[in-house]
């Protein structure tokens, strides 16, 4: 496993809810990055995000770990969900809140 990998499933496997991508929720710097965080605070779940733009390793390395070329990416309890267009679907369904309920994801403080 590279060092990449091995730190992002540090990161995935440390935290219940991880979102990689551009920017940070306070000022994404993508619409998908941004829509991502707007669904995910509208959840009230409390997650983790990381910046990809301020480490170029993660940045290609999360591509290769999920097996999914585009970002954001949302992890839950270890597993890869989706990008936002994934989200927005689940959402949408009702799918993501229950996921998160199942989960037994933290509410944000």
């Amino acid at each position: 496993m590279s060092d990449a990998n091995a730190r992002i499933s540090d990161i995935v496997n440390s935290n219940d809810v991880v979102l990689f991508m551009k920017g940070t929720p306070l000022f994404p710097q993508c619409g998908f990055s941004s829509r991502a965080v707007a669904i995910l605070d509208h959840l009230g779940v409390a997650y983790d995000s990381v910046d990809v733009l301020q480490d170029m390793e993660i940045r290609q390395g999360i591509k290769s770990f999920s097996d999914w070329p585009t970002i954001p990416q949302l992890y839950v309890k270890g597993e890869f969900v989706g990008g936002s267009d994934i989200m927005m679907e689940m959402f949408e369904a009702g799918e993501l809140q229950q996921l998160m309920q199942d989960a037994q994801v933290a509410k944000a403080e």
